[in-house]
């Protein structure tokens, strides 16, 4: 029996899929993982009122997860604490280094990539 693999996104990851027109869903989906998303960040995406991005957001499949922590960093870094399996998706350089986990970034190229 094959445990699927999970993918943490933060906003920097889904904003900038969505403005360089990214298909992150069908992509990370494609690879085996299961997409995870924390209540925080889609919050920060509904307050910055990023409707296509929540539109996108709409039409796929994903699991939302509540974790304690006051904002989306927190949150992700708890989850990456008790997931040391699971993929960071982020641009942000800061939380980058605060996490161990591997990590899914977008290159130039508009390629997503697991380092």
């Amino acid at each position: 029996m094959s445990i699927m693999r999970s993918v943490i996104l933060d906003t920097s990851f889904i904003l900038t899929s969505v403005r360089q027109k990214i298909d992150f869903f069908n992509t990370i989906e494609g690879k085996g993982f299961q997409i995870v998303i924390p209540e925080q960040v889609l919050r920060e995406i509904k307050g910055l009122g990023a409707e296509l991005a929540l539109k996108i957001m709409g039409m796929h499949k994903f699991k939302i997860v509540r974790i304690e922590g006051k904002d989306a960093d927190a949150a992700i870094i708890k989850f990456a604490k008790k997931n040391p399996l699971a993929v960071v998706a982020t641009l942000d350089q800061g939380l980058q280094k605060k996490i161990k986990n591997r990590k899914m970034i977008i290159r130039q190229t508009k390629k997503i990539e697991i380092r």
